[in-house]
């Protein structure tokens, strides 16, 4: 989840804690949460052959009111009362409560010892985050499955709606037919990739959010299935020379180069973007970082949850597009769609217009300048090792890395030397670091003479090098 940035103030939205749900009547006990948290390349990665597994036989062993947190239901809970510890522990600190009289002498020794503690309390809420993410995989690839074969009845009730008026036919047939083994398919793939979210595995991209070019993609390979599936029923079901002939010509690229102009075209720029994103990202000229899990909301707006124009248009005209597709094959079920060439421009702009802004956007952080910190009423003077600097520039937070356990990981290196940055807690965020701004200390370990700064951001991106001098 994205923070939200009000000010010089890094709004946490997130949370992070340790207060586990209260857990049901059984012999064995939750598992404790790990406290130190593992960063995505330590998790393992889910296998596309693979069924949800543990999880999924916890799900199967607990009632559907269990809140314990080592089932899939009980997960959500526990993520919650630990977000909303976290929050009391940060405001607490934000008002100098709880804080030990052994730090309370320095300025620094305190903030260092708050930053330490919600670092600490970040990282275990980070897991488990984590564990509620694998166990809403678990329920999300069943409910899949659901949504297909409510579509599948769904079908089958408009059939026999409509066929009281114009009577059963053998279309009615070929296109249940070609429901029922579309839904099939569909349903192994599901079972298949349980731990990747299902029948929604292909379109979720590496960042763990749903990918608006291959959900768009997606919708036209299963259009264009569809169809032939409802051809071949027919086929099977022709009695006469005629009537084959007729269904085979319908296959024809005549009256198919639309439908099969938008969907080879709607493939490629699935592909083009993936490979665009993936190389910006190893670049460095694009901040990316892994979502909780991914949400319908991602096909309409960017990594910090805000509307997203490009996305947005492709999404609705290709869905206009397959509304149209469809309605034609209801009417003229011996061929494929004919989508018209003007339709079919229409799609082929609006993927150019989204395929143009995933080129144009994207950007690294960078260092503008790096100063002295001055306290009200300390004197000026040059940067000397216990001195605090501020680190001026633009998208130290990127908006899918602003959660605490990340903003935990951001370092800055003077030198040879590593300072992890401090966490500073407000009511309700932070005021270190920002997007814009943050201050660490320089420590005894710099030597005096020429360093050179530069910030590991919160996405694993390094900004450029800004040289300062530190005095004796």
């Amino acid at each position: 989840m994205a923070g939200r940035e009000a000010g010089n103030t890094a709004d946490d939205t997130s949370g992070a804690g340790v207060t586990p749900a209260p857990g049901h009547p059984t012999d064995e006990g939750p598992p404790p949460v790990p406290h130190q948290a593992r960063s995505p390349q330590d998790e393992p990665a889910p296998g596309d052959g693979e069924p949800a597994g543990e999880a999924e036989q916890a799900d199967a062993r607990h009632p559907h009111t269990c809140t314990c947190p080592v089932c899939p239901r009980g997960t959500r809970a526990a993520h919650r009362e630990a977000q909303a510890a976290f929050r009391a522990r940060r405001d607490a600190l934000a008002a100098g409560e709880g804080l030990p009289a052994a730090v309370s002498y320095s300025a620094g020794a305190s903030r260092q010892w708050i930053s330490d503690e919600l670092t600490q309390a970040a990282r275990e809420v980070g897991a488990r985050a984590r564990a509620e993410a694998a166990g809403w995989y678990v329920l999300l690839w069943r409910r899949t499955v659901y949504v297909v074969w409510g579509t599948v009845a769904a079908l089958f009730l408009g059939q026999v709606a409509t066929a009281f008026t114009a009577g059963w036919t053998a279309a009615r047939t070929a296109g249940l037919l070609a429901a029922l083994l579309g839904g099939g398919l569909l349903t192994g793939a599901a079972r298949l990739h349980g731990r990747r979210g299902g029948v929604l595995a292909p379109v979720i991209g590496e960042d763990n959010r749903l990918s608006t070019s291959r959900a768009v993609a997606a919708f036209w390979v299963l259009l264009t299935a569809y169809a032939v599936l409802v051809l071949a029923g027919r086929l099977a079901f022709a009695s006469g020379d005629g009537e084959r002939d007729t269904l085979i010509a319908g296959l024809d690229l005549a009256r198919g180069a639309g439908l099969v102009t938008v969907l080879a075209v709607t493939c490629a720029v699935a592909v083009v973007v993936r490979r665009v994103v993936a190389v910006r990202v190893q670049g460095q000229r694009l901040q990316k970082a892994q979502a909780p899990r991914p949400r319908a909301a991602d096909l309409l707006t960017d990594d910090s949850g805000r509307a997203h124009f490009a996305d947005t248009q492709y999404v609705l005209v290709s869905a206009v597009a397959v509304v149209y597709a469809l309605v034609r094959l209801a009417r003229r079920p011996d061929q494929l769609p004919d989508l018209p060439w003007g339709l079919a421009l229409l799609v082929l702009v609006s993927a150019a217009t989204y395929l143009a802004s995933k080129y144009a956007e994207g950007s690294r952080p960078v260092i503008h300048a790096v100063v002295r910190a001055r306290e009200a009423g300390d004197l000026d003077g040059p940067i000397r090792t216990g001195d605090d600097i501020e680190i001026r520039g633009a998208g130290f937070l990127p908006p899918s890395a602003r959660t605490p356990d990340r903003l935990a990981r951001m370092v800055v290196r003077i030198g040879a030397v590593h300072v992890h940055v401090p966490l500073v807690p407000v009511p309700g965020g932070f005021t270190n670091p920002s997007d814009t701004t943050l201050i660490v200390p320089v420590p005894v370990e710099v030597e005096p003479g020429k360093a050179e700064v530069q910030l590991v951001s919160a996405a694993g991106v390094e900004t450029n090098k800004v040289t300062i001098e530190v005095g004796d």
